[in-house]
Parts: structure tokens; sequence; C-alpha cells
């Protein structure tokens, strides 16, 4: 599985944090992608149509968010280097309820969260026939137990790298590393 701006804010995350907070954040992202699979498991074209109208917007928001999602990385990143902080959480009061809430909307608007789901509605609107609830509680399960499974991966990643990388130069490089992902893929998404 690739990954994404979230995947990689994911695992930046998890290597300057403690385990709590990665995993309330690998929960949120899950948690959107469940609710999504529930969205496009029974809407309609109804979706697919407002889904086409609002995707230019959503690009811009999304693209805007990673970079100030990026800024602030590289930000903290250089402060906790310097030794004006020593954790992401003690700047911002970061718990995992905090986490997790940050993670649902990073990953609400993340342009390929909502592309990836938009194809669904799109597949499933020109298939003949509906889904029973049955056939769409068993696909929102199923992309929630699979996201839930990619993304504790990934936050248990972020904390291994995080113990391995446990000076302040290696912290620095993890986090701006992390940073020039999401970078790169804001520029991804307004060039595509």
């Amino acid at each position: 599985m690739p990954i994404g701006a979230v995947g990689s804010y994911l695992v930046g995350l998890a290597a300057r944090e403690r385990a709590a907070i990665a995993l309330a954040a690998a929960l949120g992202i899950a948690s959107v992608d469940g609710a999504y699979a529930i969205l496009a498991g029974v809407s309609g074209t109804g979706l697919q149509a407002m889904l086409s109208e609002v995707s230019a917007w959503l690009t811009y928001v999304a693209a805007v968010t990673l970079v100030v999602v990026a800024v602030h990385t590289m930000r903290t990143a250089f402060r906790r280097y310097r030794g004006d902080i020593q954790t992401r959480s003690q700047l911002k009061g970061l718990t995992p309820a905090r986490a997790y809430v940050g993670l649902v909307a990073l990953t609400a608007i993340n342009p390929a969260t909502v592309i990836t789901f938009a194809a669904v509605v799109v597949g499933r609107s020109s298939s003949a026939g509906g889904s029973s609830w049955q056939a769409v509680a068993l696909f929102a399960l199923g992309a929630f137990l699979a996201s839930a499974s990619w993304q504790l991966l990934l936050a248990g990643g972020g904390s291994l790298l995080g113990r391995l990388l446990r000076t302040r130069r290696g912290q620095l490089r993890v986090s701006l590393g992390s940073a020039f992902v999401m970078l790169g893929l804001a520029l991804g998404v307004l060039l595509s």
C-alpha cells in the first residue's frame, strides 16, 4: 500500500510522540475510511454528482491544509531541535483525543481518500441493483479493518523509527522528511 500525505504525517507523529497518541491518530484515519465506506455503500448518483461539483474546491483546500501541516511540522521540528520543546505534546497539550480528531479532520479532506471512495460510488452507481444493509455494513467493516491494520502498522513503524533515531538530529530528519513528503503531495494534488 502506498504512503500518502496522511500516512506520512502519521509516521512522523508516531516517531516523535508516545504510542497512545500514534494509535489514536491511526484509528482516526481508519474511522474516516469506514465512514466513507458507509457513505459509498448507501449513496447513489446524487453523491457522485456532488463529488464532481466540489472536487476542484476540495483539491485546493486539501493542498492548502497539507502545506499548513507541513510548515507546522517543520516549525515544530526546528523548535524541538533547538531545545525549545521536547515533544509536540508538550507544545500543544496533544492528547490521544486531540490526535484522533486532528487525523479525522485531515483524512476527511484528503483528496486521495475522497477519490478512492468516489470511485467506489461511481462503480456502485453503474452496477445494477442496490446494496443490502448487510452488504454495506460488511463493506464498511472491511474498509475500517483494512485501514486500521495498515495505519496501526504505519504508527508502529513510526514509533520504531523514532526509537532508532532518538537523537535530536534524527528526530529532525524524520519530521522534515514527513513534511517534505506532504509538500510534494500538495504540489502533486495541485498539478493533477
